[in-house]
């Protein structure tokens, strides 16, 4: 006979169990939350998302595509998932110019379903690309209300150039290309990436937030601004900046250079295969050259625009190939998939 006691403690074991599933479904739910949920906030602006705003860490990790696409290349999403992967503990944010038209819920899951290689990592995010934003108080704001974009001839190129300054210098963090394939962390803070001993380039670079390097390079980016000269609001406009505090450009063997607080870092850590080398990517190299010495992977992608555009092709054995299983096996996998 179930006595009255027996009865409470059947009822309590009941609703321990169901607190149990419940916790346990949350907790599931939390693991598997993907890089889009940060739109179901119903925000795009970054003010508005207030201190659940990942930049707000100080240590994110940001890429941009300042082109009005929906669609990533693979090579975008292998240099985004790379990141989550060198950098779990790291909110890994990639803002994209074409998202700015995506309100509804159905955009959202067009969205998603564009992005399968990324969608497990819960450390990054994609944000709409809000430019009058990324710019208000900061130097760059009173040119880009006045610049006629329709007369710029490297327009996605400069205002990539300028979005990443601003980035940086509100949030700091670090700021990589997004044809950059992560090999292991960077160590430091404060850093640019040389691309030779006389050039900075502005594809990798970290600092902390409103550092002061990055406030000059916003205003050289306004007061010597030629928009049709390829690289003067980038590697140029970082290089001039340099070299008023470090007029040392000479890299000893694999050493970087201190520039004050900025470390220099020598052209091996991004830029092992240089830019006149770019088609080797996509050659068999034997044996496969070993990176221990690099952060990270150019792919001088801006060079491959030739009409035949050289893409990964699993099973090519190429050293792209070999980079796209090591450092973004689930892109390498959805381009398997696709083959």
């Amino acid at each position: 006979m179930v006595t009255k006691t027996n009865t409470i403690c059947i009822f309590g074991l009941l609703l321990l169990m169901i607190s149990i599933s419940y916790i346990y479904k949350v907790t599931l739910k939390e693991r598997n939350t993907s890089f889009v949920d940060i739109f179901s906030k119903g925000s795009t602006n970054l003010n508005m998302l207030g201190s659940s705003n990942p930049l707000n860490q100080g240590n994110g990790i940001i890429f941009l595509e300042t082109m009005d696409v929906l669609t990533p290349t693979h090579l975008v999403t292998c240099a985004v998932e790379s990141a989550a992967r060198v950098y779990p503990d790291r909110p890994v944010i990639l803002f994209m110019k074409g998202l700015a038209n995506v309100t509804s819920e159905d955009d959202l899951k067009k969205v998603q379903a564009r992005f399968p290689a990324l969608s497990s990592f819960n450390n990054v995010y994609i944000f709409p690309l809000k430019i009058e934003e990324i710019f208000k108080d900061t130097p760059l704001f009173s040119w880009y209300l006045k610049v006629n974009t329709s007369m710029e001839r490297y327009w996605t190129h400069v205002l990539a150039d300028g979005c990443r300054l601003a980035l940086i210098w509100k949030y700091g963090g670090m700021y990589f290309d997004t044809d950059i394939v992560s090999i292991q962390p960077v160590p430091v803070v404060n850093f640019l990436a040389a691309e030779s001993s006389k050039y900075s380039s502005n594809g990798a670079l970290g600092f902390s937030p409103h550092h002061e390097f990055i406030w000059k390079c916003m205003e050289d980016f306004v007061r010597n601004y030629k928009g049709e000269v390829w690289g003067q609001q980038g590697p140029l406009l970082l290089t001039r900046i340099l070299e008023q505090i470090c007029l040392q450009h000479s890299f000893m063997a694999l050493e970087d250079i201190m520039c004050g607080n900025i470390t220099f870092m020598n052209p091996v850590r991004f830029y092992s295969v240089s830019g006149n080398n770019w088609r080797t990517f996509y050659e068999v190299w034997k044996p496969v050259p070993i990176f221990n010495n690099s952060y990270g992977s150019h792919f001088w992608n801006y060079m491959n625009h030739e009409k035949a555009a050289k893409v990964v092709i699993p099973g090519s054995n190429t050293l792209a190939e070999y980079l796209y299983k090591h450092y973004c096996p689930n892109n390498y996998e959805v381009l398997k998939s696709k083959d």
